[in-house]
Parts: structure tokens; C-alpha cells; sequence
């Protein structure tokens, strides 16, 4: 478990990167008006995943080290529900790209925000 914990850890700063990545090129794309392109769905769908991957060794991670304690627990559910906003980015597949540009920015924001309160929760915060 501290090999998947040290991975879970020590990968948090590169979905970070890839977040702030996306959320800068979604946002130059939705206040410029360009196309949704290539560049848009590549970081989005690279953010996205990343999320998943964590969520998915958190999940194993919270089960693997047994007991919840409160913080444990919020932590968990606040990072499905990051990834619940993530994912909620594929209802705008079919808008045009102006919209689609904003809503992704926006639940991506959300999504990063939802993540930040939930590695806050944990001890140590982004420190450990």
C-alpha cells in the first residue's frame, strides 16, 4: 500500500498541471470564440482521466488501509463528486464551440475547486 500511496501522492501535482493546462486553453478558447479543437478535447480528455486515475487508487487506497475516520471519508466523496464534475463535461459534446468552451472551463473550475477542498481535508494538506 505505500508504493500506491506515494504514487497517489506524488501524481496529485501532475493532474494539477494537466487542470490549469486545460482550464487556460478552454478559457482562450471560449473568450477568443475559436473552434473546439483538437488541443481542447486532448487536455480535457487528458484532465478527465487523470481524475479518474486518482479517483480509482484513492478508492483502492481507501479500502486497502481499512477504517474510515471522518476526514478519510470526505476526502473520498469530495473527490467523486470532482470527478462527477469532470465527467459532466461530456453533455456539451454536441454544442457549438463557444458553449462548449465555457461549460467545460466552468465544471472543470469546479471540479478543481471540489479538489482542492478535498486534499485540504486530509491531514497535511498538499504538504504530505
Amino acid at each position: 500500500m505505500d508504493v500506491l500511496l506515494k504514487i497517489h501522492s506524488g501524481t496529485r501535482w501532475v493532474v494539477a498541471g494537466v487542470i490549469v493546462l486545460a482550464l487556460i486553453k478552454l478559457l482562450s478558447t471560449w473568450l477568443r470564440r475559436s473552434e473546439f479543437g483538437g488541443g481542447d478535447r486532448g487536455l480535457l480528455s487528458a484532465a478527465v482521466g487523470l481524475i479518474d486515475l486518482q479517483v480509482l487508487i484513492g478508492i483502492v487506497l481507501a479500502i486497502g488501509l481499512g477504517g474510515f475516520p471522518r476526514p478519510r471519508m470526505e476526502h473520498v466523496v469530495t473527490m467523486i463528486l470532482a470527478a462527477v464534475a469532470a465527467h459532466s463535461t461530456a453533455r456539451f459534446k454536441r454544442a457549438d464551440s463557444t458553449t462548449r468552451a465555457r461549460n467545460s472551463f466552468l465544471l472543470l473550475l469546479v471540479a478543481a475547486v471540489l479538489i482542492a477542498v478535498g486534499v485540504i481535508r486530509l491531514r497535511g494538506g498538499w504538504m504530505f
